[in-house]
């Protein structure tokens, strides 16, 4: 078996994942500038609360200063309060110190002019806690803490103001950023080969294709699978079904079955075996209860990579029972051909009776000849009731003898004359004497020559059938397998597929409830036996049982 391999070709101006690769870098470059702002932003947050806590330990310091808490609880201080205030600001590098009594009068300030003037702003230290914030000053903007000053007795005698230069936060900034750039750089390399590494796996999942391409192949897939007279699944590797069309449905009966298993859908048997490779070759005949099937299942690779396998289905159904109606034509055919041979060499012996003037030998020789024909058709009819089963076994006996079979309908044969069963009776005994006359003709003549004996027998429960041959029989061990569909030990012949009679005969008894076995050794034996129906279900029989005609070749 040949599998289904896949040509990729390249189509459109830019490629699908030089398409991908672009807007993800393109992204990622988006996302890490984003990133970046946003990280700057929290980092110079970070940094202003971290300059505003450094601002309010100064501040706290300053009020703890044993002088300027005396200077400030007197109630000035002269220069005490500016000189300790310069010192402390120039030591810790801040922008300014400002000691601000009650009443919100400057008593030290980076710039002496502004010493003994009111600030803008109310003292919110009065209420005894300590605030941060940001201050544009009179020294520019900073961060600013703001700590309560409380004297040697513990009354509250002020604030010390602290700014930390702005100028300082950015500084620290800058010297910060490059870092981060370096980070977000490696990151936005590393997004990029993630980026161009996962452009790869998808060139290689989609086999190359480009976005338009894969459209069309998406629209011609629809429009085929729903659009064709045959059935189409598809399956995964692991064996689940990835596709099935309108027509696979109707002739398999699997419904909704994406994403399961054949064992979830269907039973056991040569169906779900030659679905799932179990049967191997080319047109593998199946037969269901409504339907002669050829299936054909073919694995899929590409570039070596296993994909699944897609199986076709094809309804035979006509088809079959045409060619075997054909070939039961032909058969008949060439048996009227046989009886008008036999019968020109009868006439060409009674007219050279008559020209030797033996008219009396030639009247006796008439009536022996007329009363064989009706000897056959009477014997028939002692025991069988039915004129259609009575024409069927009269046919198949002069078939039969023509090639050298002799067919007993035994002693023990009672049929009625509207027997249950009866058109089912038709197909299942006209194929099991299709099959004992090929058997019995192509084995070599035994004591008693080439002999089949048929049984029919109706009694108020159940419907009896058995053939028996002297042919060589069923091989050991294949009794079961023998009414699977296409079994078969001989070749095909003319337009006729075998293997489908006992298939057909097989499923059609267990479909009513009956039961058919085989014996193996010298000789096969097959027996039927159907119980009898109810009123209701006295039906007509599907239209499958048209697939083999009794005057066909079941094997």
């Amino acid at each position: 078996m040949i599998p289904i391999r896949f040509r990729t070709g390249r189509g459109g101006k830019r490629r699908l994942s030089t398409r991908i690769l672009a807007n993800q870098l393109l992204i990622l470059a988006l996302t890490g500038l984003i990133g970046f702002v946003l990280f700057a932003f929290a980092q110079r947050s970070e940094l202003d609360r971290s300059y505003e806590q450094r601002a309010l330990a100064i501040a706290r310091t300053t009020a703890a200063e044993p002088q300027i808490k005396r200077a400030m609880e007197d109630g000035g201080g002269g220069d005490v309060v500016q000189t300790v205030a310069e010192r402390i600001r120039r030591a810790s590098g801040a922008s300014y110190v400002v000691v601000i009594d009650l009443h919100g009068i400057r008593h030290s300030h980076p710039l002496p002019a502004l010493i003994g003037e009111p600030v803008a702003e109310p003292v919110i230290a009065k209420d005894g806690r300590a605030h941060v914030g940001t201050d544009q000053g009179a020294t520019g903007r900073s961060a600013n803490a703001k700590a309560p000053l409380y004297g040697p007795s513990g009354a509250l005698a002020g604030e010390v103001s602290v700014g930390m230069p702005e100028h300082d936060v950015l500084g620290e900034l800058w010297r910060e950023l490059p870092t981060f750039g370096l980070y977000a750089t490696i990151a936005t390399a590393i997004g990029a080969a993630a980026a161009s590494l996962l452009a790869r796996r998808l060139k290689r999942t989609t086999f190359g294709l480009e976005l338009e391409e894969i459209a069309c192949l998406l629209q011609d897939r629809e429009a085929m699978l729903h659009g064709i007279r045959e059935g189409v699944v598809a399956f995964a590797p692991d064996g689940r079904i990835t596709v099935v069309n309108d027509e696979a449905r109707r002739l398999l009966g699997l419904g909704t079955g994406l994403g399961h298993r054949l064992e979830e859908m269907l039973p056991d048997g040569r169906l779900r075996r030659a679905l799932d490779g179990t049967l191997t070759g080319t047109d593998v005949s199946v037969l269901t209860d409504d339907h002669c099937l050829v299936v054909n299942r073919m694995p899929v690779t590409l570039h070596g990579r296993e994909l699944g396998a897609v199986v076709t289905v094809r309804d035979r159904t006509e088809l079959v029972g045409l060619l075997r109606e054909l070939d039961s034509v032909r058969g008949l055919t060439d048996a009227l051909r046989a009886q008008q041979h036999e019968f020109t060499n009868r006439m060409h012996t009674l007219a050279g009776l008559l020209d030797i003037g033996e008219h009396e030998s030639a009247y006796e020789y008439a009536i022996e000849t007329a009363r064989s024909g009706q000897a056959l058709t009477e014997a028939v009819r002692r025991h069988i009731g039915n004129p259609l089963l009575v024409g069927l076994i009269v046919a198949k006996t002069t078939v039969a003898a023509e090639r050298g079979v002799r067919v007993v309908l035994t002693d023990d044969s009672a049929l009625g004359d509207d027997p249950p069963h009866l058109h089912r009776l038709l197909t299942i005994v006209g194929n099991l004497l299709d099959n004992a006359i090929d058997a019995t003709a192509e084995a070599p003549p035994g004591d008693g020559g080439r002999r089949i004996r048929l049984t029919l027998v109706e009694s108020d429960e159940l419907i009896f059938v058995r053939v028996a041959d002297s042919g060589p029989g069923i091989a050991p061990g294949t009794a079961q397998s023998i009414f699977e569909d296409g079994w078969s030990t001989r070749p095909e012949r003319g337009t006729a597929r075998r293997g489908l009679g006992l298939a057909l005969v097989h499923r059609l008894v267990q479909r009513h409830g009956g039961t058919i076995t085989v014996g193996e050794g010298p000789g096969a034996v097959f027996t039927v036996v159907l119980p009898r129906p109810d009123a209701a279900s006295t039906t007509e029989l599907p239209q499958l049982t048209t697939v083999l005609p009794t005057g066909g070749d079941p094997r």
